[in-house]
């Protein structure tokens, strides 16, 4: 049997408790025929990067497949129909990986935003010398128009 990762995003209106649901029913229909799901990851609700059937976002969903093709086949095909499932993608691959995905390791490993007083490597601004007051935009000074520039 062939080794497969396949990622699918479901409607943004769904609960969580109905993904995992959407995980078991195609569970069975892997193991139905003859295939096995490995690791499931949920990665969570995502900003898509362009709307799908007016969806701004998605729940995104890995698994690890063992399956023969056409348990991969069927499965794809009863996603085509189901109205939650907005995109899927399998890819075969040579063996699966025991460590998290990419995606949760990211989530894992971003820095944490500090406050004010945390500028990073920047250090403080420098102290202005003058007491002058700082000029605002809204000054009374002409604009210039675009076709005047010269």
């Amino acid at each position: 049997m062939a080794l497969y990762e396949h990622v699918f995003l479901s409607r943004q209106d769904i609960s969580n408790q109905q993904v995992e649901a959407l995980v078991e029913q195609y569970r069975g229909v892997l193991e139905a025929n003859g295939g096995s799901v490995g690791k499931v990851e949920n990665w969570g609700l995502k900003t898509l990067t362009y709307r799908i059937n007016k969806n701004r976002k998605a729940y995104y969903t890995l698994m690890n497949i063992d399956a023969p093709s056409a348990a991969v086949q069927e499965m794809e095909r009863q996603m085509r129909f189901n109205e939650d499932i907005l995109r899927y993608i399998t890819i075969r691959v040579d063996e699966h990986e025991d460590a998290q995905s990419v995606m949760m390791q990211k989530r894992d490993d971003r820095p944490r935003r500090g406050g004010r007083d945390d500028r990073g490597d920047r250090g403080d601004r420098p102290r202005r010398d003058d007491d002058r007051p700082r000029r605002d935009r809204d000054d009374d000074r002409p604009r210039r128009s675009r076709d005047d520039s010269e």
